[in-house]
């Protein structure tokens, strides 16, 4: 690029005229974002074997699959997998075998939130937005991954990717003997109702805080988006895919295989 010293010139000038708050606050802050992948889970309803995440897709690693999802995101610039404490070096020679972009593997600990805040303390300092997404939810299209951090992006502390609750859901009571039927209090308002996805997007600070001050045991939290709701943070939801689904039960990887296939079949994925 060449350089006009004239247009430099003026360019001084007009600065000085200008009050600098009045240009300071028209600079939006850079914005870095980092996918946290937690990945040390055994996965037990998937059926005895390997990690969950290291089951097969198509002949690939689920966490292969799901590393390259949060890899091809524009807005990504780095992906931190948190490792089974045992398989660190396992894991880091799987990724590697794949080709695939520089991935930071660390350790994680007992349950998938100790390994979340394994994965943020491993950050660079100049990561401001995390996205945390399942191992398990190895085909989330790209765009998804992209709507998200461009919703935190934009400043929402919190971002879910959802979709609407396509079935009527009741809410139980537990039965005063286990094997009874279980009584129904309640039938939500469907429409008013979305089954939450990943990657979940946050600032960095406000999912630190979450992960400092919400408890471990007994908390009711299932995902990190919870535990952001439990400090009176707004959590927003922007549109998640059908594809984003969760690979948990055998018949989810059979759908997980079809829809491989049908994408390799006409995508080249």
């Amino acid at each position: 690029m060449s350089h006009d010293p004239t247009s430099a010139s003026t360019s001084t000038s007009a600065s000085a005229a200008v009050p600098g708050p009045a240009r300071l606050s028209t600079v939006r802050p850079a914005v870095r974002t980092a996918a946290v992948i937690p990945a040390a889970g055994r996965g037990v309803r998937l059926g005895p074997g390997a990690p969950k995440a290291l089951r097969a897709l198509g002949g690939t690693p689920m966490l292969v699959h799901a590393v390259r999802a949060m890899a091809r995101a524009r807005a990504v610039s780095l992906v931190v997998v948190v490792a089974p404490a045992d398989g660190v070096d396992g894991v880091r020679h799987l990724l590697d075998e794949h080709s695939l972009p520089e991935v930071l593997v660390v350790p994680g600990g007992e349950t998938r939130q100790d390994s979340v805040r394994l994965g943020l303390a491993a950050l660079p300092e100049d990561v401001t937005a995390v996205l945390v997404h399942d191992a398990a939810r190895p085909l989330v299209p790209v765009d998804t991954v992209d709507a998200v951090a461009a919703a935190v992006r934009d400043g929402a502390p919190a971002v879910v990717p959802a979709l609407p609750v396509p079935d009527t859901v009741k809410e139980i009571r537990p039965p005063e003997r286990p094997g009874d039927p279980e009584p129904v209090v309640g039938t939500p308002e469907r429409s008013l109702l979305r089954a939450v996805q990943t990657p979940q997007g946050f600032d960095r600070l406000t999912l630190a805080d979450a992960h400092a001050r919400v408890a471990r045991e007994g908390d009711g939290v299932t995902d990190d988006a919870g535990m952001v709701e439990r400090l009176g943070v707004e959590v927003v939801v922007v549109p998640g895919h059908a594809e984003a689904f969760k690979v948990t039960r055998p018949l989810d990887l059979v759908l997980a295989e079809a829809v491989l296939a049908r994408r390799r079949a006409t995508d080249g994925f």
